[in-house]
Order: C-alpha cells, then sequence, then structure tokens
C-alpha cells in the first residue's frame, strides 16, 4: 500500500510538471506608425464609455469610474509596459491595442501578450524597411544625397543610408527579448512559454503621399512579410495588413491607389489564407467628421464628444480606433468583428 501511495504521488508531481511545462502565452505583435500608436484621447473614450448610445461598446473599459486592468492580458510599448488597459496609445490615447487585445484576452484560456511597436512618420519605403528589399536603386540614392548636400554640405553617402531599416532595427530589437523571456519582463508570465499568433500591420501615410512610394509598396510589403516570418522562425505566421480608411468610403485618388496597393500585397498567392486584409474604411467615423468639416473650433463642445484629433489620425475617434483593434483581432481568430 505504502509502494502504491508512493507511486500515486510521483505520477502527480510528474502530471503536474507536465501541466507546468505547457503553460503557454498567446503573443501578438501589433506594428506601423501614427495610428498604431493611437490617437484617440482618453477624454473622449471616457465620455462615451458614459453615454446610453456608445456605453455597450466602450463600458467593458471601466467601473465605478476607473480604468479596468487586465489581469490576463500584458502589453509592452516602448517604454511602458503592464496589464492591459486604457492609455497605451499616444501620451493620454489608446489606439486599436485596447480592443484588440480585450478580444483577445477574452477568446483564449491562456493569457495573452501584446508586443507594441509603433512610431509616428515612418514609411516602409526607408524606415521600415526590410533587409531583403535591400537599398533603393543608386540612382536614387544618389538623388538623395545631391538634395541633403544643398542644404549639409557635409552629408555623405552613408548618412543617405543610414535610416533605411532603422525603424524595422527598432521593431526586432523590441520583439526578440520578449519571445525569448516574456517572463523576465513580466513576471507573472515567468515559466510560460510564447506562442506567436499573429502580426497586424497597420501603417501607409508616408507612403501614400509620395508616388514612388506607393508604388514599390506592394513588394516591400511582401518583403517585410517574408522577413518578420523569418526573423521570428514563424514560417506561416497570420498577418494582418490594414488597409488604409482614412477619408472613409471617398477617398482622394492617391488614396485609392495606396489601398490598392495593399491589397496587392495581401493577394499575392505565397500569402494565401494567412493575410487577411482588414479594411478600416468602413469604420471612418462619419459623425465625427461632419463636425470636423463644419469647424471643430468653433463647435468645440460637440466636437469633444466625438472627435479628438485630424483627419490622418482618424479623427481621433474611439469608435474607429476600437472597431479597427476588433476587426484585426476576428481577422485572427480572435473573436467576432465588429457588429456581429
Amino acid at each position: 500500500m505504502k509502494t502504491l501511495r508512493l507511486l500515486c504521488l510521483a505520477a502527480l508531481v510528474l502530471c503536474t510538471a507536465r501541466a507546468e511545462e505547457k503553460k503557454t502565452v498567446k503573443v501578438f505583435i501589433l506594428a506601423g506608425q501614427s495610428n498604431m500608436e493611437g490617437k484617440a484621447k482618453l477624454a473622449l473614450l471616457d465620455y462615451q464609455a458614459n453615454q446610453p448610445a456608445t456605453r455597450t461598446f466602450f463600458g467593458q473599459f471601466q467601473k465605478d469610474g476607473k480604468w479596468v486592468e487586465r489581469d490576463d492580458v500584458f502589453i509592452k510599448f516602448l517604454d511602458r509596459k503592464g496589464p492591459l488597459t486604457a492609455g497605451y496609445g499616444s501620451p493620454n490615447c489608446i489606439g486599436p491595442e485596447l480592443q484588440f487585445g480585450w478580444s483577445a484576452g477574452d477568446h483564449f484560456k491562456e493569457p495573452v501578450l501584446i508586443i507594441k511597436t509603433a512610431r509616428g512618420g515612418r514609411s516602409l519605403w526607408r524606415d521600415f524597411r526590410p533587409p531583403s528589399a535591400g537599398l533603393p536603386a543608386d540612382a536614387a540614392l544618389q538623388q538623395m544625397l545631391t538634395d541633403a548636400q544643398k542644404k549639409k554640405p557635409e552629408t555623405t553617402l552613408d548618412d543617405i543610408k543610414k535610416p533605411f531599416g532603422a525603424s524595422w532595427r527598432e521593431m526586432m530589437a523590441e520583439v526578440h527579448p520578449a519571445l525569448a523571456d516574456p517572463g523576465a519582463i513580466f513576471p507573472a508570465l515567468a515559466g510560460h512559454t510564447p506562442e506567436l499568433c499573429g502580426f497586424v500591420w497597420f501603417q501607409g501615410w508616408n507612403d501614400m503621399i509620395n508616388t514612388d512610394y506607393t508604388a514599390e509598396y506592394a513588394v516591400n510589403m511582401a518583403h517585410f512579410i517574408r522577413d518578420v516570418r523569418k526573423e521570428t522562425k514563424s514560417p506561416a505566421l497570420p498577418f494582418v495588413i490594414v488597409q488604409m480608411g482614412v477619408d472613409g468610403l471617398n477617398p482622394n485618388g492617391n488614396i485609392k491607389k495606396f489601398k490598392a496597393a495593399q491589397a496587392e500585397a495581401a493577394a499575392l498567392p505565397e500569402f494565401k489564407g494567412t493575410v487577411p486584409l482588414v479594411k478600416s474604411d468602413v469604420f471612418w467615423d462619419t459623425e465625427a467628421e461632419a463636425v470636423f468639416k463644419k469647424g471643430w473650433r468653433e463647435h468645440i463642445d460637440e466636437w469633444n464628444k466625438v472627435g479628438s484629433d485630424w483627419g490622418y489620425h482618424y479623427l481621433g475617434s474611439a469608435k474607429t480606433l476600437c472597431a479597427i483593434g476588433q476587426a484585426s483581432a476576428a481577422a485572427l481568430g480572435c473573436g467576432k468583428p465588429p457588429g456581429k
């Protein structure tokens, strides 16, 4: 009998050890430029979270007048880290990460880690340029050097080359440590094995406003996806491209061309079934747009109830950015898209 008890105890210890070994954390990378940073002000979210018309969508983020902190979803954004809550956008703002994380956290039994790496004013053509894209043609570099030397004669060709891929390198410098040991960043995740589940890319303005950059976007985007998968050793990593939605369903010609370039990258045969395109134009906040167009400064009280930034930042609409976050999570299999 004593031997049987010892065997049972040993089996229990072994099963417990194996269970602990299998603990995982679901990891998502959210990257891009200013709209991934997030420009919807907390003051706007606070107001809308307490209004009958929007409480259903936003009420989950608050309890007793305070922002809820999730104990199962963690986020690292540049020099900030902690449990997911409102405020992980630009200072005193939110971005897509809030609703994305809520959707993922509700979907998984395992904890979720969001690695958010975003910086404003960056292009894929230069700043986020991935390694396999190489440098632009020599003629383009020489022209950039000539233009730069008109303002600063001591500029060298190395100075011109240095910014290419800088944001890519910064992004990977943030991703690799978090994937290697999430417990070193969040003690609550000690002993958890990271499982990279998806990448969300929300970027484009700086490429859209330059016709040469737009022309190369699909090619550079394909290089970017391949290189992210190579760097993270995830050859089939699901990769969401959030298609530009500025100006909603009636954008100007430049935006239309850029949206086509994004769609072209997502539609490449090699990415079939693994690179969904999330259309953000359907989430454009027409209510905020109407106030903005009639003069937000002259109607500041009305404006503060619907928007908080410029058009290129999706009017700082909390509704828009949260919907984009939810749609991106749904595209990765985490919950339902907005309105479903």
